[in-house]
């Protein structure tokens, strides 16, 4: 029998194997895709199997996390089956080290942390999901709407100075401008050799710019003063950011600081830009609201 330090090093590993059994086997049940719930299957025998090893050592039978369960479900129902293996899968680091740490007790402990790390990774790779063939519309939508509202209600709260005629401007030109990019992405996808839907991309494209339209003018339908709104708004756009920033990083193993760092550039550059350009406007203009 291991000593206390290490049989506790080896009880979690054995309750992140069991834990992580449950977690897969019950997204192979969620999923209706028959190549995701193949690879989803075979995950999760695996990860039994690494369980009953370590069950070997341990002689003691453990009972998964159900909190951690619980949370890998939800993230995968809201953002996705990727997104909730890569997350899960990142936070292991601190296992491999426990591995290393009782590899002279367990014999198969690296065995098993290779093992795992190279099958999970092929198989993860090879999960089919629609959102993650669409990203690049989302993105198109995204940075779109970030970009061309954010500037354009810095320009009207200098040159409006009024809340519900600048979120009124806003969402009347986000309308437009969602319309325009589901025109523009569905005869873009169509022209294209590839396989995604020219309907479903422009859908993507004009969903998500819609949706950012509404979170960004909200601000201006809760404030009366123009640059309390338009600063909420800001944080808005770096909070929008912020998450699908975070969110690509993790599903296309993209580094997270490059790309939020570019997208914040970009988007407060070009507000900036706007805010200088509506005060020209007003003083130039003389525009009185």
């Amino acid at each position: 029998m291991p000593d206390t330090e290490v049989l506790s090093s080896i009880l979690n590993a054995q309750r992140n194997e069991i834990t992580e059994y449950h977690i897969y086997e019950r997204l192979s049940q969620l999923t209706k895709d028959p190549h995701n719930k193949s690879i989803l299957k075979q995950i999760s025998q695996e990860e039994y199997a690494h369980y009953q090893v370590w069950n070997k050592y341990s002689q003691t039978d453990v009972k998964p996390s159900r909190l951690k369960i619980w949370f890998y479900l939800m993230i995968a129902r809201i953002l996705g089956l990727t997104f909730a293996i890569k997350l899960m899968e990142k936070g292991e680091g601190q296992a491999e080290v426990n591995y290393r740490g009782i590899s002279t007790h367990v014999p198969e402990a690296l065995d098993l942390s290779e093992d795992e790390d190279r099958h999970e990774n092929e198989l993860i790779n090879m999960i089919d999901e629609e959102r993650l063939r669409y990203v690049g519309s989302i993105v198109r939508g995204l940075n779109d709407a970030l970009v061309e509202l954010t500037g354009a209600l810095a320009g009207f709260t200098l040159a409006l100075q009024n809340t519900r005629l600048i979120a009124t401007a806003g969402l009347i030109l986000g309308i437009a401008a969602s319309l325009s990019m589901a025109a523009s992405e569905y005869l873009a996808t169509k022209s294209e050799e590839t396989p995604l839907n020219p309907v479903k991309s422009s859908l993507y494209t004009s969903s998500i710019y819609f949706l950012t339209v509404l979170f960004l003018i909200a601000p201006y339908l809760i404030f009366e003063n123009v640059f309390h709104a338009l600063g909420l708004t800001v944080v808005c756009a770096l909070t929008v950011i912020l998450v699908f920033s975070f969110y690509i990083s993790v599903a296309k193993d993209i580094p997270f600081k490059t790309r939020f760092l570019e997208m914040v550039a970009i988007s407060m550059g070009i507000t900036a830009l706007a805010f200088a350009i509506g005060f020209l406007a007003r003083s130039i203009l003389h525009i009185e609201v």
